[in-house]
């Protein structure tokens, strides 16, 4: 798991994201392929009843005319903060369109959520476009456009009664930060210049990072070959994700640590993100994902979702994520305020 924990007065418990694909993957192949129902999927990766949602909110830009209005919607998102945020706005979003809302976000593991909402478990939710495409759907090699890699999984996830809703801007992927001090001394800007500064000052080039990224593809490894840099073992320090970040904030037991891009605490902890140069690591761009049936039944859901989608992007995320993991708030509240800010929906009453 990614990142320290928060319990809410909502009992959500809001972690970083797991990128376990290969497992994952294995795992689901396992199950369905034992001819386990659904249930059983869900019920091993720690689905939640749910409860309604009950928030006193109506339509404001989004939501008019109330077209959802006795719709009875189910929302889901996987346990990591950003994503339990996603899956807040989405259900409110619904209930100011006029739905009653089930609320079953935060279930452990990526194979639950999926599964609620391929089953039809579930509705509805937020998931990203690389781990639909290399994890779901089992390709090792993502597609380097981020329109086209929506494209690809959007086309490819039909078979399995799934619909994709057009992306955000927001994209969830890994890279390696460094504290303000160390990139003065440094003066790297890109991966590419880390790739430099390693065959110049060995030494130099250390990495914290959390024990998963150390050993995939589109992790540690394959950036190293990516970037051609001969990085010696001992100069990689493996710790939880919530170590990684204040060690690399204090810059003295590693030079450069993992991050994810939309974390919160980048710029709570005044972290300088290196620019993927060479684009290795994948898009996770953020995209509502359906039940297909459920689309069809409620074909207004596109026009609803589209106009919060567009407004994601990784400053709003890191702003949203950082209310939670940093200012310690409820995950839902925070998703309440954001769109009522943005007015896309109001209080309820007069």
């Amino acid at each position: 798991m990614r990142g320290r924990g928060f319990r809410s007065g909502r009992g959500l418990r809001a972690v970083r994201r797991p990128r376990g694909a290969s497992g994952i993957r294995a795992a689901t192949a396992a199950l369905l392929a034992a001819g386990l129902p659904a249930a059983a999927l869900l019920g091993g990766c720690g689905l939640v009843s749910g409860s309604p949602m009950s928030d006193d909110v109506k339509p404001g830009t989004v939501g008019r005319g109330l077209p959802l209005k006795g719709a009875q919607l189910t929302v889901t998102s996987k346990e990591f903060t950003e994503n339990i945020v996603l899956g807040q706005i989405m259900g409110l979003v619904f209930e100011a369109a006029g739905a009653t809302v089930v609320d079953k976000t935060a279930i452990q593991g990526s194979i639950g959520a999926r599964e609620a909402v391929r089953s039809g478990t579930a509705d509805a939710m937020y998931e990203y476009t690389g781990t639909g495409w290399i994890t779901y759907l089992g390709h090792t090699r993502p597609v380097a456009d981020p329109h086209a890699q929506w494209v690809a999984v959007r086309d490819a996830d039909r078979r399995n009664g799934i619909a994709w809703l057009p992306p955000s801007r927001l994209n969830n992927t890994y890279a390696l930060a460094l504290n303000a001090a160390n990139a003065r001394k440094y003066g790297v800007r890109t991966l590419s210049d880390a790739a430099a500064l390693l065959r110049r000052d060995p030494g130099a080039v250390t990495v914290c990072a959390e024990s998963e990224f150390t050993t995939r593809d589109d992790g540690l490894p394959g950036m190293t070959k990516a970037y051609g840099m001969d990085l010696p073992p001992g100069n990689v320090r493996r710790m939880t994700g919530g170590v990684v970040y204040t060690e690399t904030a204090k810059g003295t037991s590693c030079t450069f640590g993992e991050v994810f891009t939309t974390d919160g605490r980048i710029a709570a902890m005044g972290l300088t993100v290196l620019k993927d140069d060479r684009h290795f690591f994948p898009n996770y761009n953020a995209a509502p994902e359906l039940n297909a049936a459920a689309l069809r039944a409620h074909p207004q859901i596109a026009g609803l979702l589209a106009p919060i989608t567009a407004a994601l992007d990784n400053t709003v995320a890191r702003e949203l994520n950082a209310e939670v993991d940093v200012a310690g708030r409820d995950p839902h509240q925070v998703a309440k305020d954001w769109l009522l800010k943005e007015g896309f929906i109001r209080e309820g009453g007069g």
